[in-house]
Order: C-alpha cells, then structure tokens, then sequence
C-alpha cells in the first residue's frame, strides 16, 4: 500500500508524462507536492522503486520507467512507457514504431532551444512517431531542435520534438513560439498579466519577458525522439 504522498507523485509523474511526453523535473515535483526540498522527492521516488512502482535506469538522468500503477489509477488500455532521458520508447516487448501504428509526421527544419532563429516553414523530411503519442483531433508536426536551453527539460540538441498544432498554452506549457513574427523557439510558457514570459530549462540563459502581443503559440509539446 501507497502513502498519500507516494501516490500523488506516481499520480504526478504519469500525468505529466501523458501530458507533456517528458517527465517533471525534481523541482516541479516538489512544487506540486508542496515540499520544503528535494530530499523529500528522492525519498518518495526510492520508496516507489522499492515497491515496485517505478525503475530508474543508471547512468542517465531523470530516467524512469514505471513498471505498474495501483489499481486506483489503472486505466484501460494503460502500457508503462519508458522515460529515457525525457525519451517515450515502447515498453518491451512492444512492437517497433514502424509496425505500431505509427505516423509520418513532417520534420520542419530546426527549432531553437537557445538564441531564437527565424521562423520555420519548409519540410526538410518525415519521421514515425508512435500513434498514441498523438491526439485523434489535432494536426501535429515535428522539429529538430538546436541548441541547450531545455536540456534541464531533458530536451537536447539534435533531438526531434513532436509538436501539437495550438494557439493557446497554459502555464508551465512547453511551446513552439513566434517572437515578432519572425523568430521561432522552444520555451516554457508562462503568463504574467500583459506580458508572457519564455523560460529556458538551463541557467545559462535568462528568461525572455515581452509583451503579449510580440509572442503567438504555435503549438505544444507532446513527445521528444531521440537517437542515440
């Protein structure tokens, strides 16, 4: 049996992985169990390994597969999905993504994660991505990302991002954005009154602060593919 706490991270974590096709970082776990430190987070994410819950994977950070859920939050249909570096790859046993149902999605060229760079529009090439990572009412499309600023996001350079077509983003949203009509990057969205705020996932960049009008939300992240 699950502690309250230890069921609101498992919770946490599949929802954000649902939601967002990478995994919360230590510091939003602790935001969203309203924990005084990490430590707390590193306790509740051993007790979940030791029951059985979840398995981190060595040598590669924030790497979690979870490898059950309790009966409370199983739902039809559920399949552990493996977190590899903030990766979505078939459990095993899975077919590959070529048989699985899988989608061609257009590539289009590359997206910043860093200084923005100008906006994309041509299709450069086509990548499978699993079915299930897309949503049966939307249009979704895929970029390359370039440079560094999300690698605490666990969003790397060369990684492919599959993004869902959207104008609209909640806070903490991981969004494509259109700076000024003209430039194209890989944030996390947040809005502060009049003005929106587009944060890097590393602390070598500062944080972009315009005016809303400046910013339009081209779509948000719901995978990440990565070749190794």
């Amino acid at each position: 049996m699950l502690t309250r706490k230890q069921l609101e991270l498992l919770d946490f974590i599949q929802k954000r992985m649902d939601r967002d096709g990478v995994p919360p970082s230590f510091d939003e776990m602790k935001e969203a169990l309203d924990l005084r430190s990490k430590s707390g987070i590193h306790r509740l994410i051993t007790a979940l390994e030791e029951r059985g819950f979840i398995r981190r994977l060595a040598h590669r950070a924030r790497a979690i597969e979870i490898v059950k859920l309790p009966e409370a939050m199983t739902k039809p249909g559920f399949k552990p999905r493996l977190i590899k570096g903030d990766k979505i790859d078939p459990p095993k046993g899975a077919a590959p993504v070529s048989s699985a149902g899988a989608v061609d999605l257009p590539v289009m060229g590359r997206i910043a994660a860093g200084v923005p760079i100008e906006a994309i529009s041509e299709v450069s090439h086509h990548v499978a991505v699993p079915g299930s990572m897309l949503s049966a009412k939307a249009s979704h499309y895929a970029l390359e990302v370039k440079g560094d600023s999300m690698i605490e996001a666990g969003i790397n350079d060369g990684d492919v991002v599959v993004i869902r077509e959207q104008t609209t983003a909640e806070n903490g949203d991981i969004v494509v954005a259109l700076v000024e009509g003209h430039e194209a990057t890989l944030k996390r969205f947040r809005r502060r009154g009049n003005m929106i705020a587009l944060e890097a996932a590393n602390p070598a960049y500062e944080t972009r602060v315009l005016p809303e009008g400046h910013v339009k939300v081209q779509g948000r992240l719901v995978g990440l593919i990565r070749s190794y």
